[in-house]
């Protein structure tokens, strides 16, 4: 079961994670929704240039050696980032920075009526790991911001691991509490 973490801009609001009694709250303005997967902890978290970045990994791993990560961005007031050149420029980052990469056609649709692509990357032999690595990325072009969610193991998938990080990148949205059409959840 996934536990929600809701990253509002940055602020990491985990629900669920503290004892006793919890007030609901309304969350406000434009949100990114994204889960963290149960028995991750917050690895690393910065903030510049305009951008917010979280990491999560596996409890007991670090940011340096870990076997899945889940990295969150927000590129705050970034309207002119588009999905698809933003994955696609990602995408020849990393075969450029990986001999023998492949990638999945770009899947591109709407998330809760904001543009949005999703790729998946693998890459046979990271050279600085000596492990493969696999990644699948979604990016969202909200209307105040940017946002780009990665889920990535140090790994060759099994099919039934590579549906759980379908799911996962299938389960991240944006809302907006000033759109009706598009408004957020109440946070208990």
């Amino acid at each position: 079961m996934m536990r929600r973490t809701w990253t509002a801009v940055g602020l990491a609001l985990v629900v669920g994670a503290t004892a006793g009694a919890v007030q609901a709250q309304s969350l406000t303005n434009e949100n990114l929704l994204v889960g963290m997967p149960q028995g991750f902890k917050l690895g690393f978290k910065d903030s510049k240039n305009g951008m917010n970045m979280q990491e999560f990994i596996p409890v007991g791993e670090t940011v340096q050696n870990w076997t899945e990560m889940v990295t969150v961005q927000v590129f705050l007031s970034r309207k002119d980032l588009q999905p698809v050149p933003f994955l696609g420029a990602m995408q020849q980052q990393w075969a450029g920075a990986c001999k023998g990469s492949t990638a999945t056609p770009l899947a591109t649709g709407k998330v809760n009526g904001y543009d949005a692509a999703s790729v998946l990357l693998r890459c046979p032999l990271v050279a600085s790991t000596g492990r493969p690595e696999t990644t699948m990325l979604t990016a969202i072009k909200g209307n105040d911001s940017f946002y780009v969610v990665q889920r990535a193991v140090r790994s060759v998938p099994t099919p039934e691991r590579l549906e759980t990080m379908k799911k996962y990148i299938a389960s991240v949205s944006v809302c907006d509490s000033r759109l009706p059409s598009r408004a957020c959840p109440t946070v208990k």
